[in-house]
């Protein structure tokens, strides 16, 4: 997938250039999304150790942090009669309903204790606007509202973007597309990342990623 996404496009080669303007974006590896949260991803934590492998090879990393107040739209429980993965029309389009998770302040929006990245530089909180979601590290699920991410990344002169993370069908994928929208250079690393897989998300997250030019990559694949 990664070289036909690279040659439809012309902007992203296989293998990114891991140098002073390529940028590691750690998505939403917190406990609510590792086996025992709230909203687990099938063997989530699998990502740490990977992650904590390669993280050490980027001088630039920014993480993304689910951030929601409670009684959230996207949760389940704020809709009478629904239960989690229900859709529901918002005034958006259609939101999947979770569980409750990654509540601010509590334990299960804490990033995972294994993850070490002591070099971050910033973290972006999302979904921290009570009506509307944001899986996407750069526009929220309104697709009007920036994060900030693409003028910070900007200003500091990246252009590529490799990320790693959860979910792969969800915040990895709309984070992926909307880098590549805004014209970086975008990998994802496949083994670096976990899915949920709600009725066949995941094939069509990759579809929408290789249509974008989102090179797709294995962690061995990056550059010592």
């Amino acid at each position: 997938m990664g070289a036909t996404a690279a040659s439809r496009t012309g902007k992203a080669q296989e293998i990114p250039v891991v140098d002073e303007r390529t940028v590691l974006l750690v998505v939403d590896v917190q406990n609510d999304f590792c086996p025992g949260g709230a909203l687990a991803v099938a063997r989530g934590d699998e990502v740490v150790p990977v992650i904590n492998g390669f993280a050490k090879r980027f001088a630039n990393v920014v993480m993304t942090q689910d951030w929601h107040p409670p009684g959230h739209a996207s949760f389940a429980s704020s809709h009478v009669g629904r239960k989690p993965f229900d859709v529901v029309e918002m005034s958006y389009g259609q939101q999947v309903l979770w569980p409750d998770h990654c509540v601010q302040g509590t334990k299960g929006a804490e990033f995972h204790a294994g993850l070490a990245l002591p070099h971050v530089q910033t973290i972006i909180r999302k979904g921290h606007r009570r009506d509307v979601d944001s899986y996407s590290g750069f526009i929220e699920a309104d697709r009007r509202t920036p994060t900030g991410l693409t003028g910070y990344l900007r200003e500091r002169g990246m252009l590529r973007v490799v990320i790693a993370g959860l979910a792969t069908d969800f915040c990895v994928s709309w984070t992926a597309q909307d880098a590549a929208r805004a014209g970086f250079e975008t990998y994802v690393v496949d083994d670096a990342c976990r899915a949920i897989d709600l009725d066949g998300s995941l094939a069509r997250a990759w579809a929408e990623m290789d249509e974008l030019g989102v090179v797709r990559i294995r962690a061995g694949d990056l550059p010592g």
